[in-house]
């Protein structure tokens, strides 16, 4: 025997379950001549009656009354099976937090903002800062990833370039007039050559503009932040990397004096453990931040 329409048998349920046609027809959005139509092909297609009248009401025979005891609970399988479905589809995604390590100066620069945005893009992926200048200095027990400067040769780790970095100088605008104005690269023994390093940056640069290095700087910084904003004071003429600086730049608060660059000899890298790299909220956020940089 044949099944009649399944649309046949959930108007069936509702007018058991509300014994009365207008009822079932508001229910299910359709006229009462539509409901009546559909009881008439269900019982002439079973050949047994299901219902008799009581006044207004439709009261269920004994067979109706079986009939409807199994429709409801397929009726029931058939909600609950749809509402699971549904909730595993649609379901938020469950909280991650992830740890980065990163350099002090880069995080406040270039990181944080990005990071904050990523924050909007992903909410479910919670985010904490800590702080290493070197590799060897990342604690590993604590971080997933690791955004720092410096060349790869990292045993057990896995990492992608952010981005190319060249080295130029910086300094305050007020460095662009002035007796001495920094108009062209010579203009430069004139003023204060800001290190972070033991000048190696700078014989570097000046090399390349056939400029001898006038010797040690008056003052050594060893963190990278405080030349910087030795530079932003006025103080000298630092050597930065497009990362780095990009905000000074873009507000100006330092300016680029001269168009020479020159490749850093290191890059920043996004690395994370060998065994992290499957993890698909760390390969989220490391292309997330390879996207950035390739784009800024």
């Amino acid at each position: 025997m044949s099944l009649p329409p399944l649309h046949a048998f959930r108007v069936f349920e509702c007018v058991a379950r509300l014994g009365h046609v207008g009822a079932a027809a508001a229910e299910l959005h359709v006229t009462p001549g539509a409901v009546s139509q559909q009881l008439r092909l269900l019982q002439s297609s079973l050949g047994i009656d299901l219902f008799y009248r009581q006044g207004r009401h439709l009261v269920l025979t004994e067979s109706g009354l079986a009939l409807q005891r199994s429709v409801a609970r397929g009726m029931h399988e058939i909600t609950e099976g749809v509402r699971q479905i549904s909730e595993e589809h649609f379901q938020a995604p469950s909280v991650k937090v992830l740890t980065v390590s990163t350099e002090p100066i880069f995080g406040a620069s270039w990181l944080m903002p990005r990071l904050f945005a990523f924050r909007a893009e992903h909410p479910h992926i919670h985010l904490r800062i800590i702080s290493a200048d070197d590799p060897s200095e990342v604690d590993w027990r604590r971080a997933d990833i690791a955004v720092l400067y410096n060349a790869p040769n990292w045993e057990g780790f896995w990492w992608r370039p952010l981005q190319t970095l060249h080295m130029f100088p910086v300094c305050c605008p007020q460095l662009l007039r002035g007796q001495h104005a920094l108009k062209q690269p010579a203009d430069l023994m004139y003023h204060r050559l800001l290190h972070e390093d033991d000048g190696t940056q700078w014989r570097r640069w000046l090399f390349e503009a056939r400029l001898p290095y006038p010797g040690d700087a008056d003052v050594h910084f060893e963190d990278f932040g405080i030349a910087l904003q030795a530079a932003r004071d006025g103080y000298g003429v630092a050597l930065s990397d497009e990362i780095n600086s990009s905000r000074d730049l873009e507000e100006g608060r330092l300016v680029q004096p001269f168009s020479l660059k020159v490749p850093a000899g290191m890059d920043y890298f996004c690395i994370c453990n060998e065994e992290s790299r499957g993890v698909p909220e760390i390969v989220l956020l490391i292309d997330w931040l390879v996207e950035q940089a390739s784009s800024r």
